[in-house]
């Protein structure tokens, strides 16, 4: 008898650390703001995160909000414990504001992440930077 419940309260431990198990993403920040740049500059930012769970994270899909943000993700798993980016190009041909969101998929405990980006592209010779001079 003993025998049994001690098998039972193994099997019962041993299922309910694995239902626990997680990928976590923890992202450095969840925005990104370009600030005022000129037409035409490099458009390319990242978004560090960490995998703070216990399992590998898999980032299935990253979505933008429109043709004008050019998002990538990485190829491989994201081990526990490691970091990796996520790549964004914005047409930095487009002059005006800048306001998009990128969506990441993923399998982790919080599945679905919106990323923002902001800012302004200016058209050269607009920019605050070229005026302080």
């Amino acid at each position: 008898m003993n025998k049994i419940l001690l098998i039972a309260l193994i099997a019962i431990v041993g299922f309910t650390t694995q239902v626990n198990a997680q990928a976590k993403i923890k992202f450095k920040s969840e925005t990104v703001d370009y600030g005022e740049i000129i037409k035409g500059s490099d458009g390319v930012r990242t978004f560090e995160f960490t995998n703070v769970g216990d399992e590998p994270l898999i980032i299935s899909q990253v979505k933008s909000s429109c043709g004008c943000t050019v998002p990538s993700k990485p190829d491989k798993p994201i081990a526990p414990g490691a970091s990796d980016v996520i790549k964004v190009k914005y047409d930095t041909k487009r002059v005006g504001p800048i306001r998009k969101t990128v969506t990441v998929y993923s399998n982790a405990e919080r599945s679905t992440v919106s990323l923002k980006i902001k800012g302004k592209v200016n058209e050269a010779g607009n920019s605050v930077l070229e005026k302080k001079s």
